[in-house]
């Protein structure tokens, strides 16, 4: 009789297997999925975009690529982020070139270069400029701005607009 029993004890610890319904845990993780692709920016270029500024929209599918990003509101101008010309310093137009926003684009593409030439597959100076331009603004400024960029050697614009969602 004791046999049995010793034999019998392995088979009471055996529990029954548990059934989960693991359907809402799979429609969350679909969800999740669905949002995450539908957020994904395959060009990892991300611009920060002042709140002084209102974009031009378009029906353009071209992605951004990277450069120096020049953001250009009716009273400020940015380089990267950091302000250039303000209501003060507008008025430094010579010669059909905005002269703050020359000397700091001279000193990125200076910059770019010398990282260029000390650091082993940096990437190169391609002279291109993103351009943040508010849709108030008149087409004379704009072209100033244009012309300023090119002189201190960014020939390749981009135009930055808002894109329309469908």
């Amino acid at each position: 009789m004791r046999r049995n029993s010793i034999r019998n004890r392995g088979v009471r610890r055996k529990s029954k297997v548990l059934d989960i319904d693991i359907t809402s845990l799979l429609d969350i993780l679909v969800i999740l999925l669905v949002f995450l692709i539908k957020s994904y920016d395959a060009t990892g270029v991300i611009f920060k975009i002042s709140e002084e500024i209102t974009l031009p929209t378009s029906q353009s599918q071209a992605r951004n690529t990277t450069g120096v990003v020049v953001q250009v509101s009716p009273q400020k101008i940015w380089i990267d982020d950091e302000e250039i010309v303000n209501q003060d310093t507008k008025r430094a137009i010579r010669g059909g070139i905005v002269q703050p926003l020359y000397d700091q684009l001279v000193a990125k593409k200076n910059d770019i270069k010398m990282i260029q030439n000390n650091v082993e597959g940096a990437k190169k100076f391609t002279g291109l400029v993103n351009l943040v331009i508010d849709k108030t603004l008149k087409y004379n400024y704009v072209k100033t701005i244009m012309r300023t960029c090119a002189e201190a050697g960014y020939s390749k614009y981009k135009f930055i607009v808002r894109g329309v969602e469908e």
